[in-house]
């Protein structure tokens, strides 16, 4: 069995994956296996009140979830920061195209991450719940999976090893508003976005 149908086998049965992103390692989970999701916040020991952000492999799969994604958005998504760094924070544009597992959101952050292994993935299952592996409360996260595994409160069910992971998360922006917001500053520089939603 190859790496990547590996990793499908044990998403689809409800199992949480440690593996490597394009910046920190994340882990990945079905968001429809209750199961799944439920040990993440364990993991993390992150209160269950604060949302996941999710995984897609590309702007089709965002539209299919009824999100809006508006000109500035759009400018992003087009760019060359995409897969990337960055972190999109969306609202909803069709309420009836919401599955189960997004209802009571408001706006969710979700990423295209470039990171081919991870890509593979999310083509083959969809969106998925990925965080990163790090405690709640602590800001840094891991760039080995040895120290990874000494701050998490368990273990995954499946450890996907790729040496060193970046120490800096996504830039967050939250494209709600106009013009858009930068929530965090991470691997993506203010001055790249400016330039991109900028340009005419």
């Amino acid at each position: 069995m190859d790496k990547v149908n590996q990793i499908v086998q044990v998403i689809y049965e409800g199992g949480v994956v440690l593996i490597a992103t394009d910046t920190v390692y994340g882990l990945a989970a079905l968001p429809t296996s209750e199961e799944a999701v439920s040990k993440i916040y364990r993991l993390k020991e992150r209160p269950e009140n604060m949302f996941l952000p999710i995984m897609v492999a590309e702007m089709n799969d965002l539209e299919k979830l009824g999100l809006d994604i508006n000109d500035n958005a759009k400018k992003i998504f087009q760019s060359e920061l995409v897969p990337g760094a960055i972190t999109f924070v969306l609202g909803f544009k069709d309420e009836s195209l919401k599955p189960q597992w997004l209802q009571g959101r408001e706006e969710i952050a979700t990423r295209i991450p470039n990171n081919g292994l991870l890509l593979s993935v999310l083509r083959e299952t969809g969106p998925l719940l990925v965080t990163s592996a790090n405690r709640h409360g602590i800001s840094h996260t891991p760039n080995n999976v040895k120290d990874i595994l000494k701050e998490l409160n368990g273990s995954p069910d499946l450890i996907i090893e790729e040496g060193e992971g970046k120490e800096m998360p996504s830039t967050i922006i939250n494209c709600r508003y106009n013009p858009p917001v930068i929530e965090r500053l991470g691997l993506i520089s203010l001055d790249v976005i400016n330039k991109i939603l900028d340009d005419e």
